[in-house]
């Protein structure tokens, strides 16, 4: 990627103020001598910037002209959510569950809550599933959450722009190690002065360790599932890290039949909030059932989660079942009673033969 050096306005932003006794006494010491006035000579916008793109990022620390930059390609917008469930404030389910996910914001209790009660992290993915859209401008980008939140989100957000072909969104941020989980098509860094155009190819690979636990490791998870905090005692339990930190919780059962031999299936599986958007949660599955399907078992996955089963309908590496998208009212276990009438998505793993 080549770098072209920004230029500066010829014509300067400038402050004044009255030059007080205490303001005078504060400075003196540091021998800096000014009238009151400070000027600013702000980095153009390049001339040559491409007008339809994806996602465009100023970078640079605090006080570097981002914000200045940022306001030639229109105001952030700032919204007002008021005291009920965040997913009320969106048009449709559809819509919600669509920009939620753009946000990495899957976590299926944190959409009932009102706004003012999530953590910052939730708070920020919340407000950037509403802002996204053609020619969102979003400054202090990832400034208020943990660095694990701002890469999952910057990828979710990623994939969401690209995907439906999202133009013009430009974000302002302090912050460079979201950059690559971005993928903008240009960056202006006004800490060297510098923009370069043209996409950034990779993502960072995301090494994943997963490991067999005891299943009272599910506390830890329990409250994140979508659907129950239960768990059979029976299950075999498997644990994700990342970056030595626990991100995934998978666990399946034997799936007892007079028809099937040697066969499972998943029983839970749970990303930890602050890591969703990165898509840990087929890849855990698919690696756990490729463990099953390496030593000889058939391995079958059902779920209601809309974006999961979408998911497997898509992949090569799942084969519907008779029973895909279909009502389930056949089953005895207590996580498909809370709505015996839901559609589920229900795929035997085939894995890579």
């Amino acid at each position: 990627m080549d770098w072209t050096n920004l230029q500066r306005s010829d014509v300067p932003m400038e402050s004044t103020v009255h030059m007080d006794d205490v303001t005078k006494q504060l400075i003196t010491p540091f021998d800096y001598e000014t009238d009151g006035t400070e000027r600013f000579y702000p980095y153009e916008v390049p001339s040559d910037l491409p007008t339809n793109f994806h996602i465009g990022v100023i970078v640079g620390a605090s006080g570097t002209g981002k914000s200045t930059l940022l306001r030639h390609f229109g105001e952030p917008t700032s919204y007002d959510w008021g005291s009920g469930s965040i997913a009320s404030h969106f048009d449709t389910a559809d819509d919600a569950l669509e920009r939620l996910g753009a946000a990495g914001l899957m976590s299926v209790p944190e959409w009932v809550k009102p706004y003012s009660v999530l953590s910052n992290g939730q708070k920020f993915r919340a407000d950037l599933a509403m802002a996204i859209g053609d020619n969102a401008v979003i400054d202090e980008f990832t400034s208020v959450v943990d660095r694990n939140v701002a890469c999952a989100a910057s990828t979710a957000m990623s994939k969401y722009v690209k995907k439906n072909n999202i133009t013009n969104v430009v974000l302002a941020t302090c912050h460079r190690d979201i950059i690559d989980y971005l993928q903008p098509d240009w960056v202006i860094d006004t800490d060297k002065g510098q923009w370069a155009s043209g996409r950034w190819l990779h993502r960072p690979k995301l090494d994943l360790t997963i490991y067999p636990a005891h299943y009272s490791v599910w506390e830890y998870f329990s409250k994140y599932h979508y659907l129950t905090d239960g768990i059979n005692s029976s299950a075999r339990c498997y644990v994700a890290t990342w970056n030595g930190q626990l991100v995934g919780f998978n666990s399946v059962l034997a799936l007892p039949s007079g028809t099937l031999k040697n066969a499972y299936r998943g029983h839970r599986l749970v990303v930890h909030p602050d890591y969703q958007g990165f898509g840990f949660g087929p890849k855990i599955s698919e690696a756990v059932a490729q463990h099953y399907v390496d030593n000889g078992k058939r391995y079958y996955g059902k779920t209601a989660h809309p974006r999961l089963g979408g998911y497997r309908d898509a992949s090569p590496l799942w084969k519907a079942t008779s029973k895909n998208h279909k009502q389930r009212t056949d089953t005895g276990d207590h996580m498909w009673a809370l709505n015996k009438e839901r559609m589920t998505y229900s795929h035997e793993y085939i894995g890579n033969v």
